[in-house]
């Protein structure tokens, strides 16, 4: 059975740094796509941004462009998630979400293609 933790949130200056890990266990890391989602209080699970399976390709929100990098270590068996010039409103809770379903591209940004989540880490952004 897949598992996912998320690690690396915490508190951060506005315009500062942070990096998520997503570490994946139970099954073969490369069969897996994986997203990255955020939800703030009072708001919708929103996407950030998600890698195909043996880093085949990457997709960004439009607010993460040039901001958020992502990066594979399959001998860790985790994705990374720099984000970078962090912003108050970055503030959430990050998941990270896993697929081995065959499906377009451009649907990477939709979380009911995901059927395993993590628990979350808090991201909290100080102005």
């Amino acid at each position: 059975q897949v598992q996912l933790v998320e690690s690396g949130g915490g508190l951060v200056q506005a315009g500062g740094s942070a990096i998520l890990a997503c570490t994946l266990t139970g099954r073969p890391f490369n069969n897996y796509d994986i997203g990255w989602f955020r939800q703030a209080p009072g708001k919708e699970r929103e996407f950030v941004a998600a890698v195909r399976r043996s880093g085949a390709g990457t997709l960004y929100a439009e607010f993460a462009k040039g901001r958020f990098i992502l990066s594979n270590d399959n001998a860790k068996r985790s994705v990374f998630l720099q984000m970078n010039s962090l912003k108050p409103e970055a503030t959430a809770v990050y998941y990270c979400a896993s697929t081995d379903h065959q499906f377009g591209y451009w649907l990477l940004g939709s979380p009911p293609q995901y059927d395993h989540w993590g628990k979350g880490t808090q991201v909290t952004v100080a102005s």
